[in-house]
């Protein structure tokens, strides 16, 4: 069993299923069935996944001192993740809502109240009984990651969608990741070299591209070697907010107990396919 320490967002989520892209305006339609609520947010949904998987994890979270956040401290304990690092900071929890269609296309609306300007105190956290650090590209991570860059710890982040190498707001974590995920939706152009500028500038050991019904692509720089894998075979399509996540989430485990990349990239493929049939960014994680 490894242990992971994740630093990340947590809230609670609205899923609402749509027929279709573009919404035509009516005043009201009955859904039945087809709107949900539920905790999710990356923190928690990499929490719930490499909890399924057999990590032991501790997450640094920063919620409301709210009805929310009292539901937050309730599912993550019915789940059997420790709450003991949270911090009720926060006037409002973080929300989002996520309209998805048929095709697994989706828009979220993503409120962070007053989160970004918040700060975590990660002074009392012992990090080398830790195998993995994961710190999420939140701005209260920012300490965090001034924290451990002269540790020698592995850390890893995913940055999510990103069109420029030189970004702003996720240079920091790019700059100290060892193991760094996005996604290919914001790239123009060809991917792996946009990979290859990436390692020129950052010099992370492993990164990997997310590319949907596409799989994934993969640098590992001790081998200065490209992995193109293709993406698994998928039973149904529910919703697809959650599966970079899962994709993450798996991969983390897989190394961390001694995979290969490639055999860590794998598993991670076949986890997310599985994901992506059920609703929420929180639900479809099974041990594999």
């Amino acid at each position: 069993m490894s242990k992971i320490f994740i630093s990340g967002l947590v809230n609670i989520e609205v899923t609402c299923s749509i027929n279709n892209f573009p919404i035509e305006y009516c005043p009201i339609e009955y859904n039945f069935h087809g709107v949900n609520v539920g905790v999710a947010g990356v923190g928690y949904n990499i929490a719930k996944a490499m909890t399924a998987l057999g990590d032991e994890v501790d997450i640094a979270t920063i919620i409301g001192n709210d009805l929310m956040g009292k539901t937050i401290v309730s599912e993550f304990e019915s789940c059997g993740i420790n709450t003991s690092l949270m911090e009720k900071k926060l006037e409002k929890t973080c929300t989002s809502n996520i309209l998805y269609d048929r095709d697994g296309k989706r828009k979220i609306y993503c409120d962070l109240k007053d989160i970004q300007e918040t700060e975590y105190d990660f002074s009392k956290i012992d990090f080398d009984k830790y195998d993995i650090i994961i710190a999420c590209n939140i701005n209260y991570n920012r300490q965090l990651l001034k924290t451990l860059k002269a540790s020698g710890k592995t850390i890893a982040t995913d940055v999510h969608v990103l069109n420029d190498i030189n970004d702003e707001y996720n240079r920091e974590f790019m700059e100290t990741a060892n193991i760094l995920f996005l996604s290919d939706e914001g790239i123009q152009g060809n991917p792996q070299e946009f990979i290859r500028q990436i390692e020129n500038t950052y010099h992370n050991d492993i990164i990997v591209l997310g590319q949907g019904s596409k799989g994934a692509l993969m640098y590992v720089k001790k081998e200065d070697k490209f992995y193109d894998e293709p993406a698994k075979k998928v039973e149904k399509i529910v919703n697809t907010v959650g599966a970079g996540d899962s994709l993450f989430s798996c991969f983390i485990s897989s190394y961390a107990k001694g995979m290969t990349p490639i055999e860590a990239l794998d598993k991670a493929q076949a986890f997310a396919a599985y994901k992506i049939g059920f609703d929420g960014a929180a639900n479809g994680f099974k041990a594999m």
